[in-house]
């Protein structure tokens, strides 16, 4: 059991838990059982006073796009925001672009991000819009305006997205919970690898959030001035 302090000081981060990243989409990125994760999510959100989201949101003419020619994986040369060559997923007004059915509208969110808009930009993790991380989505600056101690992290994919951002939230000083029940890997090599580059760097895993105690808020006296 991990006790992570008053609720008061918690978010819960929904990173790019979309519809592309499931089989619902197999043309796109389809993470194994990826479209389950959704009741998970809205249960650590229950732990939490803020809840973040992320979404892709690419241009069907990016740079990174796979092809016969640059299969999926294969390295990108020549440009410093995208490092691999993906199907093309996430694309603003497609069934792929959406959240999972049965989360938040994505203006019902404390704070959300769109990231990866730029043809020749592919991030993975959703505190920084660049891979050399300085240019920032707002979200570290957020969580550190509302006193925020404690991120509890969970989404799509765990090897890569989730992984990221992970690290950009603990390398900004925040401790890091992530909740294993409602994030996926594509595939079972990297995201044991993934878990291990987390762990190291310090974030913390639970297999559900029943595994995640708050600390209860004292109530007010009436008698107090």
């Amino acid at each position: 059991m991990i006790n992570i302090g008053p609720k008061n000081t918690v978010a819960a981060f929904d990173v790019d838990a979309q519809n592309c990243f499931t089989p619902l989409c197999p043309d796109e990125l389809p993470v194994p059982d990826g479209h389950e994760i959704t009741d998970a999510l809205n249960s650590q959100a229950k732990l939490a006073r803020f809840r973040l989201g992320s979404k892709d949101a690419h241009p069907e003419n990016a740079i990174w796009a796979a092809s016969e020619e640059n299969p999926q994986l294969s390295p990108v040369v020549g440009f410093e925001n995208s490092d691999l060559h993906w199907n093309i997923h996430a694309v603003p007004g497609t069934y792929g672009f959406e959240l999972l059915e049965g989360l938040p509208a994505v203006t019902e969110y404390d704070f959300f991000v769109w990231k990866g808009i730029e043809p020749d930009i592919h991030p993975y993790g959703a505190c920084f819009h660049d891979h050399a991380e300085k240019r920032s989505t707002g979200v570290v600056e957020f969580l550190k305006s509302r006193q925020v101690k404690t991120v509890v992290v969970g989404g799509l994919a765990l090897d890569y997205c989730v992984k990221v951002t992970v690290l950009q939230l603990l390398q900004s000083g925040f401790n890091v919970i992530v909740n294993l029940a409602a994030t996926r890997t594509l595939s079972s090599d990297t995201g044991l690898e993934a878990q291990k580059v987390m762990k190291e760097a310090g974030a913390a895993f639970v297999n559900s959030c029943k595994e995640i105690q708050v600390m209860d808020e004292p109530c007010p006296s009436k008698w107090s001035h």
